[in-house]
């Protein structure tokens, strides 16, 4: 094995999502991972602190994404269709990603600990957002509760679009979720 190798990262992602989906998330060790992706397991403990972890390194980046994004929503925009601007901008980046999402997904869903972590990601994301809301001048309960649905939306959508074949981006699915919401909300 080489000392250094490029994408030790995404090599660890998706050797770790291989064998999740082959074996089970509680039945692959860290060293299976790091060996199927042709790193040492010190490799992988530096990368990630536990195999949970390869399913969830990227949130950092996609709560400062969303959060960025709605930072840099137009002012006058209300909080609402802020969010709509940021779940479509968001959307974006799942684009190609279909096939990994499914995956990933499946993993998650099959083990109670992950849809635990995965939860417990998602309030984060919605912490975070409601945050950016209130700097941006929203007011709480609107600030919590915009983010909250955002999020839920975000996670309705996202779960459809996973269970779908992949012809549709992302984005229609968040879209149409939103719609749903915007019709119970207005009483239809």
């Amino acid at each position: 094995m080489s000392r250094w190798e490029p994408d030790a990262r995404g090599r660890l992602e998706k050797a770790a999502l291989d064998l999740y989906s082959e074996r089970g998330y509680e039945q692959t060790t860290a060293a299976q991972i790091a060996e199927r992706a042709g790193l040492t397991e010190r490799t992988f403990f530096r990368h990630y602190a536990d195999k949970r972890e390869v399913l969830f390194g990227g949130s950092s980046l996609l709560e400062e994404f969303f959060v960025d994004t709605l930072a840099g929503t137009p002012d006058t925009a209300m909080p609402i269709d802020a969010m709509a601007t940021t779940l479509e901008t968001v959307a974006g980046l799942f684009l190609e990603r279909h096939e990994h999402s499914r995956q990933r997904q499946a993993v998650i869903v099959a083990n109670a600990e992950l849809r635990e972590r995965e939860l417990i990601k998602l309030a984060s994301l919605s912490a975070a957002l409601a945050a950016t809301l209130r700097r941006r001048g929203v007011k709480d309960p609107a600030a919590t509760l915009t983010a909250e649905a955002g999020i839920t939306v975000f996670k309705v959508g996202f779960e459809r679009w996973v269970g779908d074949n992949g012809d549709r981006p992302l984005s229609d699915f968040l879209r149409e979720s939103l719609r749903e919401l915007r019709a119970v909300t207005a009483g239809g």
